[in-house]
């Protein structure tokens, strides 16, 4: 029997005011692909800040969702496997 695995992609964004299109752009497109999405930034009493960190559930085309991300300015990406 084949071993179901998961595939989790952790993109972190610099600046990312800046490049919240481009990077929403990319998520759109790959929408059908991308299961779980979680957006996490650093926020309090009168802060927040530029960089995040979305981590992402993927079904498919993992590769060319990090590949494109990562042609972003200021987005690098991480890639995890578990199986199962």
């Amino acid at each position: 029997m084949k071993k179901a695995k998961k595939t989790i992609l952790g993109v972190h964004v610099a600046q990312r005011t800046k490049h919240t299109a481009k990077v929403q752009k990319i998520l759109s497109d790959y929408g059908c692909s991308i299961r779980t999405r979680l957006g996490l930034h650093d926020a309090g009493d009168g802060f927040c800040s530029s960089n995040g960190l979305i981590l992402l559930e993927v079904v498919s085309k993992a590769a060319e969702l990090a590949a494109a991300l990562g042609k972003v300015p200021g987005v690098s990406v991480k890639k995890m496997v578990f199986e199962e």
